[in-house]
């Protein structure tokens, strides 16, 4: 039996595909496309592996390798995907700050050597998406057959164009039954060399997918980048775990780990392979898209007969080839052509489709700015529910609050407001000052400035509440925390 360990490289911002995506919200945890509607990337990615558990393979602990920051979205989209994947057991591997995916794929080499095993990796980032998962799932059944020799197994995507975007593969023609053998790589080229490879053929899309076995990573590692080895070490040495409920997190020690030199796998080690490691390649023909701008999402979008892909309440007329995506509101477009429009409850994106990769300059824009629309959405997400902030004004704002069922905000106190709470659905418990309070529909609560309090839902069902904030500094910042369930400071 072939003992296989998924690991999902859960890192980056997707700050191309602002502002449906954003640094508090990136494009993994988003439903965009791909193998399951009305899955999020990061969720396709884990039933993609998934897929390959058979008679003769088996599936160890998924690992997902995260920031600190995401670990509630993916906690979170991980509970939903067991109602598909009732096998599913998970742990999230915590950076405190990114450091690539070098730093990444070895904290998941040391967590399975740990355990007392040396299982193949499947190593897979978590924004990627294909369109024939049959496919997808028999080429890497072959890399996991490579990989059990000692090799690297690494999928290299079938070029459909001449893409500028990606670095290529370039294997011998002469393909075997343990798939091609890798030349060498190549970084991404200008339009006439991408030409080029395509018409030469033996070019294949470096997706970013590797499988082999933990030990052969790190004994990799060790040879060409052992200050990245040994850095990961100490911090994973100095590790903390934290097991809460159904949910395991590994926090490597923080100032060790922000000192590891930030390397990408295939910088580190796949690239220095070929003719000194045994590296294979098995081509993958499986629709792949890693959906790297909106551009790439209009493709694989389903097209209306004048190449129109719509999502949300969107109406086109007389127009061609363009994407919109209405997340609140009606959009409608009118004799356009090219175009991406991407609406939201706070922000709007209209850009020409050919630069639709530069949409990362508005986001560069918005850190210059210090505009909360670069990390965040109105509606935010947090690990008891979320809020959406429905107004604001001079000395007020309005937020909308759900509550999960059994969850409860930390208990916490404001310096420069006042909080008025109006139950509107559900079961509150409110503890203000030294009262606990039992609040039903239509029952309201106020909440002086200065006021020790906390706000849980005691309830089966979702608590919603209106928030309305008054006083003379409004921002999420003034938050004294004296107790909290999620290990927020």
């Amino acid at each position: 039996m072939t003992q296989v360990l998924p690991v999902i490289l859960c890192g980056g911002s997707g700050t191309r595909l602002w502002p449906l995506s954003r640094s508090g919200f990136p494009k993994q945890f988003l439903v965009l496309s791909g193998d399951g509607a009305n899955q999020s990337l990061f969720q396709q990615s884990i039933g993609r592996i998934h897929s390959v558990a058979s008679k003769d393979i088996s599936l160890g602990k998924t690992v997902i390798v995260t920031n600190e920051e995401h670990r509630f979205l993916a906690l979170d989209q991980l509970r939903e995907l067991k109602n598909d994947l009732r096998n599913l057991d998970a742990t999230l591997l915590l950076e405190p700050s990114g450091r690539n995916t070098a730093p990444a794929l070895t904290l998941a080499a040391l967590y399975a050597q740990e355990q007392g095993q040396d299982p193949i990796l499947v190593v897979t980032p978590a924004d990627q998406t294909v369109t024939n998962p049959a496919a997808f799932t028999k080429a890497l059944a072959s890399s996991i057959t490579i990989a059990q020799t000692g090799a690297i197994a690494i999928l290299g995507i079938t070029p459909s164009a001449p893409e500028t975007g990606y670095g290529y593969i370039k294997v011998q023609n002469t393909k075997s039954e343990d798939g091609f053998v890798v030349e060498r790589f190549v970084e991404k080229p200008n339009e006439d060399t991408a030409k080029q490879y395509l018409a030469e053929g033996g070019y294949f899309w470096n997706g970013g997918m590797f499988v082999l076995k933990a030990s052969v990573w790190l004994a990799a590692l060790k040879e060409f980048r052992p200050d990245i080895l040994g850095a990961t070490e100490k911090a994973w040495k100095d590790k903390v775990v934290d097991v809460s409920g159904d949910a395991q997190f590994i926090r490597p020690a923080k100032e060790l780990f922000n000192a590891i030199p930030s390397e990408s796998v295939d910088y580190a080690v796949i690239e220095k392979c070929p003719g000194k490691l045994p590296i294979k390649m098995v081509e993958l023909d499986a629709g792949w898209n890693d959906l790297g701008a909106w551009d790439a999402v209009w493709q694989v979008g389903k097209q209306d007969a004048e190449g129109n892909v719509t999502s949300g309440d969107a109406l086109v007329s007389n127009s061609k080839n363009s994407l919109i995506h209405a997340s609140s509101r009606l959009v409608s477009a009118v004799g356009v052509e090219n175009l991406i429009i991407v609406e939201t409850a706070d922000a709007v994106l209209v850009a020409d489709r050919k630069n639709s990769q530069d949409v990362k300059n508005i986001v560069s824009k918005l850190e210059l700015q210090k505009r909360d629309e670069k990390s965040l959405h109105r509606k935010v997400s947090r690990p008891w529910g979320w809020y959406d902030s429905v107004d604001e004004g001079e000395r007020f704002k309005v937020k909308r609050i759900q509550v999960k069922p059994g969850a409860s905000l930390s208990l916490q106190m404001h310096h420069h407001r006042a909080e008025h709470w109006i139950v509107v659905k559900g079961t509150a418990e409110i503890t203000n000052g030294d009262q606990v309070l039992l609040l039903t529909e239509n029952q309201s609560t106020y909440i002086p400035q200065g006021q020790t309090h906390r706000l849980a839902n005691p309830g089966k069902t979702p608590l919603e509440i209106i928030e309305v904030q008054s006083g003379s500094y409004l921002g999420e910042d003034d938050i004294v925390r004296f107790e909290d369930t999620y290990g927020r400071s």
